[in-house]
């Protein structure tokens, strides 16, 4: 209403409007009012009658609007005392507005309304801070964005250009077949794009880039993570297992037609009877010198390949893994390429595929059962880099130990799990920007007489997803470090960056579990439509916590690398020396715990990035010496290395969560620390803050047993997480737009509400 005689009339058209429903004796005693004022225009009843049209109600945002101008009248004069006086100070004092008294106190009266209880629900509603909150750009989001992307950025942005594409649109038929023949056909366009050979050398039509490549896989992830696994098996697992196991013969004759989709094949590795104990093991590889031939042989069904994607339909080739038998002797596991299918898509004599059916996810990854029945391959289809048999049909490597080679060969295929936690980063990236758009604009309950409020604005709700974008957050930072180390690597450190990429595979999918199954929930029943994705992406990334690695297992393998430096470095240390390391290398409490600092609770303090490294790797160093210390006990009691480490498994699984956390919050304070934007640093190192805090709450548990903090500290902690969240509230959607998912990826019709 541009007219300020005319908004005398929006506190009635507030409150007539704001529960959304105009009752007809509203309708009929507003229309009736306004056609009896003589001093009023024949244009200004009809605009005023316009605001009373039931087919046509007033918009959200034109009802929010209303709210705001009564708000702003009534901070300005908090004294007013009356409906009328409120309708004078909207109309800007307007003069014939003033002469009307009488006539606009008997219409509250028509109307049933109280004058004075409404500007108490006036006032009420406008000092309440909840219902004020909102959205704010107060950085850039682009510049965020380019700091995310780094140096992939072109990449990036081609990847979602393809994945925005008309024939990229999500599949919805329920037939399986249907499904995987699409995710097939996507794969092939992405091989068309040269996405697919990305990591090969350019001599054999590569791009020569893991970077990109695990870029790839990670922007692709936000699309059909089907597919993301359908490309990881096809040009990540079967290609380069042949690039990293196989040598020159292998290159040339298969890494061309694999990077372009003409050569489909699996990666057979897992096993019905021993899953992830690779070296248990039972497929055999049986050398023939006289035929220079391999039998590749399943000795009974439990030692089937299982859960082997592109097996089930498309799978033309794979790599083999199984025990080599030269005359009597087990040389261990190595791997063979092995022929499934004809061009034609015949399966070839002697195997034997099934089909594992139905999963709760990635119905569009073909996973299958395959048998050998004693399949002849010739000696070249060895992949032949750490082992080969030489003119004599004896045994070879550069290796001798049969230990290390086992680990050596394993060691070269660790880009999966780099490649896993990155799609899983992102689709937790996708379900926290549905989430959070979506409660940024769903509007529940409210203060007493106003409108109905975003539920973001609620702290509960803050709390349940803004930690959780900041773990985000932390996870991205972290496995960009991780990918760099990878990519950097000398042989020195292998074991460490394997430690490494095994501990961020289960720190970044657990996160995402959880991510996706709070999103869920915060999101309602809406998030229980197939429409809203979250069920995909939750069905779809379940699995992530078990393949390449059982991630319970996993940690299990960090910790005890942890232990393997921690004895590298101390050698036979007594239970006192341990102790003593532990208090001579904590940066913040060296011989005793200061009470002062236990106690200490002054923002500056809690918000200082120094407090919570130190916090993280005082955890990482106690746990880590306090399993040591244990398990030194428990073997110099006579008990077995093997009984003492199973009893010491939960203290394990500690020691590996303390030492990642101890990574992310490192990286996260690296990477805002090369942040050259100042308002980009400065909502980084909020979230950064958020991150820190969030974790030392809920392990909270541990520093008050420990002695580390007391508890006047660790509340004053948890005051402080409720204040950040309040805090970032304004930037959330900000944050998640960051992301840059392309509408047609993110697909959710709840993320895209408008009021």
């Amino acid at each position: 209403m541009k007219n300020s005689k005319l908004k005398a009339f929006i506190p009635f058209f507030y409150l007539v409007w704001s529960d959304d429903l105009l009752t007809n004796t509203e309708f009929l005693t507003l229309q009736k009012f306004i056609l009896s004022q003589s001093w009023l225009s024949n244009e200004e009843r009809e605009n005023l009658l316009s605001k009373l049209a039931v087919s046509s109600p007033p918009s959200r945002e034109v009802v929010d609007h209303w709210k705001f101008e009564i708000e702003t009248v009534i901070q300005e004069n908090p004294s007013v005392k009356s409906l009328f006086n409120l309708s004078i100070l909207l109309s800007e004092m307007d003069k014939i507005i003033k002469d009307q008294s009488a006539a606009f106190v008997q219409l509250e009266i028509d109307l049933g309304i109280s004058g004075e209880e409404a500007m108490g629900n006036f006032k009420t509603l406008a000092n309440t801070f909840t219902s004020k909150d909102q959205t704010n750009n107060r950085f850039e989001i682009e510049k965020l964005t380019q700091i995310l992307d780094g140096k992939q950025a072109a990449i990036i942005k081609k990847v979602k250009s393809v994945i925005s594409r008309p024939e990229f649109a999500y599949e919805t038929s329920t037939d399986t077949a249907v499904y995987r023949e699409k995710v097939y056909s996507w794969c092939k366009t992405l091989a068309d794009e040269n996405l697919g050979n990305m990591a090969y050398p350019k001599q054999y039509g590569g791009g020569e880039n893991i970077a990109d490549y695990f870029a790839i896989m990670e922007t692709l992830s936000y699309h059909d993570l089907s597919l993301v696994i359908k490309f990881g098996v096809q040009f990540g697992l079967w290609g380069m297992s042949v690039q990293s196991l196989g040598t020159e013969k292998h290159y040339s004759k298969y890494l061309k037609d694999i990077g372009s989709l003409q050569l489909p094949g699996c990666f057979a590795m897992t096993e019905t009877n021993h899953g992830s104990n690779v070296k248990g093991m039972e497929t055999t590889a049986t050398y023939n010198h006289k035929n220079q031939t391999f039998t590749i042989h399943t000795p009974h069904e439990k030692a089937q390949k299982e859960y082997i994607g592109n097996a089930a339909v498309h799978g033309q080739m794979a790599t083999v893994f199984a025990k080599l038998i030269i005359g009597e002797t087990d040389y261990g596991v190595n791997a063979f390429i092995v022929p499934l299918r004809d061009a034609n898509s015949t399966v070839l004599e002697g195997i034997t595929i099934g089909d594992c059916g139905l999963k709760m996810g990635l119905n569009g990854v073909d996973n299958g059962t395959i048998r050998f029945d004693n399949v002849v391959i010739p000696k070249e289809n060895m992949l032949d880099r750490f082992a080969s048999i030489n003119e004599k049909g004896e045994f070879e490597s550069p290796i001798p130990s049969d230990n290390r080679r086992f680990f050596t060969m394993l060691g070269t295929l660790v880009g999966g799990r780099i490649g896993i936690p990155r799609s899983a980063l992102a689709a937790a990236k996708s379900g926290l920007t549905i989430a959070i758009k979506y409660s940024d604009q769903r509007k529940q309950f409210g203060p007493e007489g106003g409108s109905e409020v975003p539920i973001l604005n609620y702290r509960i709700h803050q709390r349940r997803l803004l930690p959780l974008l900041a773990k985000t957050y932390a996870t991205h930072f972290a496995l960009q470090y991780v990918t760099k180390r990878f990519i950097a690597k000398n042989e020195s450190e292998m074991q460490e960056i394997e430690s490494l990429a095994a501990g961020m595979k289960a720190y970044s999918t657990w996160n995402t579990t959880a991510v996706l199954q709070e999103c869920r929930e915060a999101c309602g029943g809406k998030a229980y439509l197939s429409e809203n994705r979250i069920d995909a992406l939750k069905n779809d990334t379940e699995i992530y916590t078990t393949f390449e690695g059982d991630n319970t297992v996993l940690m299990q393998l960090v910790a005890k690398n942890r232990l393997s430096e921690f004895r590298k470095s101390f050698g036979q240390m007594d239970a006192m020396g341990i102790i003593n390391y532990v208090y001579e290398n904590a940066k913040t409490v060296i011989s005793e715990k200061n009470p002062i600092v236990t106690r200490k609770t002054e923002d500056a303090h809690l918000m200082d990035g120094e407090f919570h490294l130190e916090a993280f790797q005082y955890r990482e160093k106690t746990t880590l010496a306090s399993a040591a210390k244990r398990l030194k006990k428990l073997i110099d009691s006579g008990l077995d290395p093997y009984d003492a480490f199973n009893i010491v498994q939960h203290q394990m699984i500690d020691v590996a969560q303390a030492y990642l956390e101890r990574i992310v919050l490192e990286q996260f304070q690296e990477g805002i620390r090369l942040i050259e934007d100042q308002k980009s640093k400065e909502i980084m190192v909020k979230m950064c803050q958020l991150y820190a805090l969030s974790q030392i709450e809920k392990n909270k548990g541990w520093y008050l047993e420990d002695g580390y903090m007391e508890a006047v500290k660790t509340k004053a902690i948890r005051k402080m997480v409720n204040q950040l969240c309040w805090e970032i509230r304004p930037d959330a959607v900000s944050l998640v737009n960051a992301f840059a998912i392309p509408d047609s990826c993110l697909a959710a019709p709840i993320a895209f509400l408008k009021h």
